[in-house]
């Protein structure tokens, strides 16, 4: 191909060459821009302001009208918006009337797909656990320390995934117990709840394409449930804390790499 003269180069060619401008091809490129309807911003919108706590729980929202003049768009939006907010259950509507719900628990909206919300469940999940654990190690009598290394015991590779999500359910169940601290161990029986709940992580955990990869994941959790019951027992809270640490983020490592 015969090289261009500069008068069959486009303008902007022309104009990247005065300016100096030199393309970085090691550079991260940027990431697509993502489209997103006006009735999701709407709905984003409404749901950090109830995050923000702006309406607490019961609390009654704006009337469909005010919300129109407010966002400036047409009261289909509006109730587009409010029925996605009603399907995460985050609002509900009583006698014509929208209200924010009583029990608002762990919430959020999939606008960016699953991982993104198994992810942020993940991150919640870690800083607590690592803290959670850490005290367990401290405050934990003698009969919960030989429970946790039963449960431990009970991890084997192959398990069914059922099984497994119960009996790994338990043991983490069994260190916020005895982490002796009943308000850190109800924040975190949420963010687990939440987390086993979530339609986002069943669909990771179910779909049939990633069964080798989940049964993967079930092998290699025995040894990092025995490793954070090891050091439990032997009252190491940092070991306790870095174990715990180096199997969650292995976990979801591999639930979000690996799986589809």
């Amino acid at each position: 191909m015969q090289q261009r003269n500069a008068s069959e180069r486009t303008g902007w060619e022309v104009a990247d060459q005065m300016d100096g401008e030199v393309i970085d091809d090691t550079r991260p490129r940027f990431t697509r821009i993502k489209y997103t309807t006006v009735a999701e911003q709407v709905r984003d919108q409404l749901m950090d302001s109830i995050r923000a706590g702006h309406f607490e729980p019961g609390a009654r929202m704006p009337a469909e009208r005010q919300l129109c003049d407010e966002f400036g768009v047409a009261r289909t939006t509006v109730r587009e918006a409010i029925q996605q907010l009603i399907s995460l259950g985050v609002v509900e509507r009583r006698n014509s009337r929208l209200h924010v719900v009583e029990y608002l628990g762990v919430v959020s909206a999939p606008a960016d797909g699953l991982k993104r919300e198994v992810r942020e469940l993940f991150e919640t999940r870690r800083v607590i656990e690592i803290a959670m654990t850490h005290l367990a190690t401290r405050h934990a009598s003698d009969c919960q320390r030989t429970k946790i290394g039963e449960l431990a015991d009970e991890f084997e590779p192959g398990m069914e995934l059922g099984q497994f999500r119960d009996l790994d359910h338990r043991f983490h169940a069994a260190i916020a117990s005895a982490c002796n601290n009943p308000l850190l161990a109800e924040l975190y029986g949420r963010v687990l709840r939440a987390l086993f709940e979530s339609p986002a992580f069943a669909s990771l955990l179910y779909t049939q394409a990633n069964r080798r990869q989940v049964n993967e994941i079930i092998s290699g959790s025995a040894e990092g449930h025995r490793q954070i019951a090891a050091a439990v027992l032997a009252g190491d809270g940092e070991r306790a804390a870095l174990a715990a640490g180096d199997h969650l983020a292995e976990v979801e490592r591999r639930m979000l790499s690996q799986l589809i």
